[in-house]
């Protein structure tokens, strides 16, 4: 008997192979692939990291690692298959205005700064890195938020987290001198279109950033592969499944890069063969390669209060996936 299993997954250039159908199902099941982005909603209004907090609407999702670590502690009926399909480093993502005076991470003690909201991933690691590599206690900063958290949490006592009215475009408070920085994935549209002079609170961000990934030995981890309870119970086969089908994605998408046309991006074959050169192949799936990440996100959770301990990472993932 075959089963089909829904996979919900943002259109990266790494998930295409899943949407031209290129990725082959292992024996016993076959796929269909759904876009559905971390924000937006397919046309019924469905969002993926709620439906899967809420209903486990999904079969297989790409799924927030804050929000993870969240949800297992508090016994969301989820479980994770070490599958990591979204890195980011906070580096990039801190952004000041182009003639502030901010110029290390140390400036912004006593400073407002605007995130998403308090959990999401690069929130997380963001104020994890600035009190863990550089010394700078995220206690001692002001936030404020523009997003409803996804789960519940009480804050830390003595920890400001102001809310901005819905919409609010943090850019234009960036702008207006009401906050003095962002930490965002995704500048606001202000930032993007140009509208809002900006610069990155590290101003040569790709030297700090390998200077980074040389002391830490990784790319930090953003989004995991997570399934229900349940379903990884009725189909114990299914982990091994998704880390091949996640296998063959990630070596059809690397052989695009041999075209050097194959991205609008001018000289992307220049970028591709430096980035190896710096980094290797950072898109590394599996436990054991995996580990130390996990358990600094662990650390960074429990100290801004979100999880309740510091509990070992194994208790993330199914049991048979732990030796991959």
């Amino acid at each position: 008997m075959t089963r089909e299993i829904t996979i919900a997954l943002d259109r990266y250039d790494r998930h295409v192979p899943f949407f031209d159908g290129t990725v082959k199902a292992p024996t016993g099941f076959t796929y269909r692939a759904l876009q559905v982005g971390q924000s937006d909603s397919l046309r019924d209004g469905t969002r993926r990291h709620e439906e899967m907090i809420h209903n486990q609407r999904f079969d297989v999702a790409e799924f927030s690692m804050s929000t993870f670590l969240m949800a297992i502690d508090r016994g969301v009926p989820l479980i994770g298959v070490p599958i990591f399909p979204r890195r980011l480093f906070s580096q990039s993502c801190m952004f000041v205005r182009a003639d502030s005076d901010i110029e290390s991470p140390a400036d912004l003690i006593g400073k407002r700064v605007g995130l998403s909201s308090f959990q999401t991933t690069l929130s997380l690691l963001a104020k994890g890195d600035l009190k863990f590599e550089y010394g700078v206690e995220w206690e001692r900063i002001r936030w404020l938020v523009t997003t409803a958290e996804k789960i519940k949490f009480t804050p830390k006592p003595g920890v400001v987290i102001d809310t901005a009215p819905k919409e609010t475009d943090l850019g234009l408070l960036l702008q207006a001198g009401e906050i003095d920085a962002i930490f965002m994935p995704h500048p606001p549209h202000s930032v993007m279109k140009g509208d809002v002079k900006t610069r990155r609170l590290f101003r040569d961000t790709q030297a700090e950033e390998k200077r980074y990934f040389d002391r830490v030995g990784y790319w930090p981890i953003m989004h995991v592969i997570a399934i229900s309870h349940q379903l990884a119970e009725q189909a114990p086969d299914l982990p091994a499944a998704l880390l091949d089908m996640f296998a063959q994605a990630h070596h059809i998408n690397d052989d695009y890069y041999a075209d050097p046309n194959w991205s609008r991006l001018p000289g992307i074959r220049h970028l591709y063969e430096q980035s190896r050169a710096d980094f290797g192949d950072p898109w590394k799936n599996g436990f054991g390669v995996n580990r130390k990440n996990l358990e600094r996100f662990i650390q960074y959770s429990n100290d801004q209060g979100l999880i309740s301990e510091r509990y070992a990472p194994e208790r993330l993932f199914v049991t048979s996936t732990l030796d991959s």
